[in-house]
């Protein structure tokens, strides 16, 4: 090669081609749907007959801060609610680097495969110093995002328990009265509160990959008792044998823990993202588990349960945000946490007068 004809590393090169991120039947409606406004009544209407930008937009609704939103996003899940609760719900967590992301886009495409209609609650973790968040989970699927079957919804997880966005739970129902039969949600996969995933899913999975040196610590007691089937990620090439081998020490570690209310033995398996392996194992234990557990009873009274539970973890919040809300405590707040810091009165007596005015 000449010495003119060579190619520099600062050379420009040509982009590549940008992909299609939303499929051709949700871009048409896209951006004549944005811009009008529309009633809670008309949205209800469109997410029943399936309209998946009506979906996005209700789930925004309610998933906005802002009090003007509160009582339309109530009037849209009310009016959707009969038409919620017949879907599969699946809880998926695993350490970061697990390959969530990637086992999600196989097993949804395998679902779509065989005609479900999958939806994808997707949290990405906010960062606690300046609270945003990537949202990259559509890039990271982006074969399953342009499937016509699939729906997919990154939302930033905030400061809510255990990274699950803070209207998770109604976004589900909105799903399910759009016609999503199956419904995934991705949890963040950090810390000890995967509790709150927990709590609105049917199945509970946890992704697991062998070689990375926590087999034994993965055994931990709270998240492990939790888990419905432990799905060893990433078995192929020159990693089969080692989650062949971690394959047999977690089954080891399940069968030491009490039986579940539910009666159900946890499964373990192994499976590849990329190859496919183990994909179709996976779904049959989760058929499995729905058929043992609603013969038994069981798949509907932990939905009585759970909605219970989220009346009064939704009672909490409310609570919490009447107090910030309210004038006297946004008046005084900042000049009691000043005397706190000053050390003229405690924590408890500053909380004390607070909570005093917040009663008047």
């Amino acid at each position: 090669m000449s010495k003119n004809n060579k190619i520099s590393a600062l050379s420009e090169k040509d982009g590549i081609i940008k992909p299609e991120i939303v499929s051709s039947q949700v871009a048409k409606h896209i951006q004549a749907f944005r811009k009008q406004e529309v009633s809670a009544a008309e949205l209800i209407e469109k997410i029943i007959l399936g309209d998946r930008v009506a979906l996005s937009r209700a789930i925004t609704l309610i998933e906005s801060t802002n009090p003007i939103h509160f009582e339309k996003a109530n009037e849209v899940i009310n009016g959707c609610l009969p038409y919620a609760n017949q879907s599969v719900r699946i809880g998926i967590t695993g350490v970061p680097g697990v390959g969530k992301s990637t086992f999600i886009e196989a097993f949804g495409t395998h679902l779509t495969s065989i005609g479900k209609k999958v939806a994808v609650l997707a949290v990405d973790p906010s960062s606690t110093l300046s609270h945003g968040s990537i949202l990259g989970d559509k890039t990271r699927m982006e074969e399953l995002v342009k499937d016509e079957l699939a729906f997919i919804r990154p939302s930033a997880s905030g400061e809510s328990l255990g990274g699950v966005a803070r209207k998770t739970r109604e976004a589900i129902i909105l799903c399910e009265a759009c016609g999503f039969d199956t419904i995934i949600i991705e949890t963040v996969g950090v810390g000890q509160s995967e509790t709150a995933v927990h709590s609105m899913v049917d199945f509970f999975l946890l992704l697991k990959i062998s070689g990375a040196g926590d087999e034994l610590q993965g055994i931990k007691r709270g998240i492990m008792e939790m888990a419905d089937a432990v799905v060893i990620n990433k078995a192929d090439g020159d990693n089969i044998q080692k989650a062949k081998m971690a394959q047999i020490e977690f089954n080891r570690a399940l069968h030491l823990f009490p039986i579940k209310d539910s009666d159900w033995q946890p499964k373990v398996t192994t499976c590849s993202s990329h190859t496919l392996d183990g994909i179709t194992e996976v779904y049959e234990i989760i058929l499995e588990y729905i058929s043992q557990t609603t013969q038994s009873g069981y798949f509907n009274s932990n939905r009585e349960a759970q909605n219970q539970y989220w009346m009064m973890e939704t009672i909490n919040e409310q609570l919490k945000n009447s107090f910030y809300q309210h004038p006297e405590i946004i008046k005084e707040l900042e000049s009691v946490k000043k005397q706190v810091v000053q050390h003229k009165i405690s924590p408890f007596l500053g909380a004390k007068h607070l909570l005093e005015l917040f009663k008047k």
